[in-house]
């Protein structure tokens, strides 16, 4: 029996793939948790309530011309339930912009028992009905991070097998329920690992997911990756140009990933606005025609982050935050089409 008769719907999986790949155009990730969220406010000075937090998002999905570099949204639970303060619901603004709606899943990373260091990612248990409910809410896409941390004697083959599994058991029932799964392992940049270490674990967690997504009948051309880039560590000495992190970063996916994933969106993991900008955009300009998947942004504080420091939680900024946002998402558009100037750094 092909994969085709095992799992009904996988025209619309691949359909709604496609859509989230657009040339020019990326994700935002807008899903961090309510803690993830209050502590960036804490740091602005910003008040950690649930209307701050509504506020902040609203000014996100009443950006103008957002849709124009952004395909696709991933939201918080809380997020998908919220609506602006006129009423209309975050849904609806979405649609107005022709951007599609999508929802973080995970529950978060654990401490992964037995392996000192070492983290999980939790959040199977039912699963199955809160994917039905969002499907029916409208989601169309859905995300799991996993968490690889690198140090001495770690990654072990255990933590790197018990997350690859976590991704997979999590894609194929959000294709079971109609949803595109964006499958996100993540290897951390915190440490002194040079990019050549980087590459190494970061091939090695890619081969073992896509080992188990095969192992869970998950239908390629019906999901996205969304990996870190092959990074220098936040604390090491040499620090890798533009160049050499796109070159490291796309062979090691030349190597561990099928041509048949339409996309690759890669998540900025801690890097400024600038660099993950320059670095996608290095991919695109040296990869041009040769790479067999869509490279593109699923960023969340590397467009963010400026917006929320002009902004700062007060409502006679919105406009001028709205504007660094949108010139946030343009440089990464730009990036998407190999076309980012460092000129354009400054909205």
């Amino acid at each position: 029996m092909g994969l085709l008769e095992i799992l009904p719907g996988t025209h619309d999986l691949a359909a709604t793939a496609q859509a989230m790949m657009q040339a020019g155009k990326g994700i935002l990730a807008m899903d961090e948790s309510n803690p993830t969220c209050n502590r960036r406010f804490g740091k602005l000075g910003i008040p950690q309530t649930v209307d701050a937090r509504r506020g902040w998002r609203e000014l996100i999905l009443m950006t103008p011309g957002l849709g124009e570099f952004i395909s696709s949204a991933i939201l918080y639970d809380e997020t998908i339930r919220q609506a602006a303060t006129d009423g209309t619901p975050f849904l609806a603004l979405l649609a107005k912009a022709g951007i599609l709606p999508g929802i973080k899943v995970d529950a978060g990373a654990k401490e992964l028992a037995g392996h000192p260091g070492e983290k999980v990612t939790e959040g199977l248990d039912r699963l199955r009905e809160r994917l039905a409910e969002y499907r029916q809410m409208g989601a169309r896409f859905a995300k799991w991070r996993a968490v690889i941390t690198m140090g001495k004697d770690i990654p072990s083959r255990g933590c790197l097998e018990a997350n690859a599994h976590g991704l997979a058991r999590y894609a194929a029932l959000c294709q079971e329920a109609g949803i595109v799964p964006i499958v996100e392992p993540e290897v951390l940049m915190d440490g002194d690992h040079t990019l050549e270490q980087c590459a190494e674990v970061t091939e090695a967690a890619l081969r073992m997911v896509f080992d188990q997504l095969y192992e869970q009948r998950v239908f390629l051309e019906g999901m996205i990756l969304k990996p870190n880039m092959v990074l220098s560590g936040a604390d090491c000495p040499v620090q890798a140009d533009a160049d050499k992190v796109a070159d490291a970063t796309v062979n090691v996916l030349l190597r561990a990933v099928p041509a048949a994933v339409p996309g690759v969106a890669f998540l900025s993991g801690g890097q400024s606005a600038e660099l993950a900008s320059l670095r996608l955009n290095a991919m695109n300009v040296r990869w041009r025609g040769k790479a067999p998947w869509a490279l593109t942004f699923s960023f969340s504080r590397a467009i963010q982050q400026p917006a929320m420091e002009v902004w700062r939680g007060d409502a006679s900024q919105v406009g001028a935050a709205q504007k660094v946002l949108y010139h946030r998402a343009m440089c990464n558009g730009m990036a998407r089409r190999g076309e980012y100037q460092p000129d354009m750094r400054n909205a």
